[in-house]
């Protein structure tokens, strides 16, 4: 996994805080989820939630702040089955969850003053990506996206959000680019800076992460590191989960390692 560099006004100091955005209802998911919140619908024998857990955890971060909304009671309560008392966690309710995904990253801003990893509750990754991505310098009004260069293995490239870059800088992401070299993989180290972004990019009371990332490049201020040869899927159809579940390969023994008791 490649290394960014940017000497300018850069904090050394490791995240130990993850934020995940689990609150959405998984629509494209529901011939598999039954009704289920998408982050409890097993991948590998467990619910993705607890593969991004597990992961970040391996990764160093041992605090978390997890964003719920549809199926909230249900997520709750499968954690604290699950992890109670082994990992520590504030949840934050949102209530308009509906809405895209910024404004569920806008919901916890009173909960995060340091720079934190922030993660999708459908996206899987090998912890190591995380461990790489939570230990870059980081300047105070910056963001670190996790990229992806191998384009064509990606499942389904007409969904995956993609990226163009200058150098180390991100300079134009979404689905919808005509020129990219890379692909957005739902891993961001964040400053506390992202939510101020995000609430500057709200329309009609309603923002998605990618709208904030857009700011950010346009200011130079959206950094990319490249991931390698590292696992990654986004698991929000039957058809990437059933694919995720036949090639997802040695990387995953490493993300189900349980917590110690």
């Amino acid at each position: 996994m490649k290394k960014s560099c940017n000497p300018s006004r850069q904090s050394v100091t490791k995240a130990n805080q993850c934020l995940i955005l689990a609150a959405g209802k998984g629509t494209r998911l529901r011939k598999t989820s039954h009704g289920l919140p998408k982050p409890l619908v097993h991948f590998r024998g467990k619910p993705i939630l607890e593969h991004i857990i597990l992961g970040a955890h391996q990764a160093g971060i041992n605090q978390f702040v997890i964003v719920v909304g549809y199926g909230s009671d249900l997520i709750r309560c499968w954690f604290n089955n699950r992890f109670r008392g082994k990992v520590s966690v504030r949840w934050v309710d949102n209530p308009e969850y509906e809405k895209q995904n910024g404004i569920s990253a806008l919901k916890a801003r009173e909960e995060l003053h340091e720079n934190f990893l922030l993660l999708m509750a459908d996206h899987v990754f090998e912890p190591r990506t995380a461990k790489v991505l939570i230990e870059q310098p980081l300047a105070p009004d910056e963001t670190i996206l996790a990229v992806d260069p191998n384009v064509d293995r990606i499942f389904d490239l007409d969904d995956a959000t993609k990226v163009r870059r200058d150098g180390n800088y991100i300079v134009d992401i979404g689905k919808e680019i005509a020129h990219y070299d890379a692909l957005d993989t739902g891993m961001f180290l964040c400053s506390p800076a992202l939510f101020d972004t995000l609430q500057l990019v709200v329309k009609d009371g309603n923002c998605s992460l990618s709208d904030g990332m857009r700011q950010l490049a346009q200011n130079r201020r959206l950094r990319a590191i490249e991931i390698g040869e590292a696992g990654w899927q986004d698991l929000d159809t039957p058809e990437a989960l059933a694919y995720a579940e036949s090639t997802f390969g040695a990387h995953h023994a490493a993300i189900a390692v349980p917590l110690a008791s």
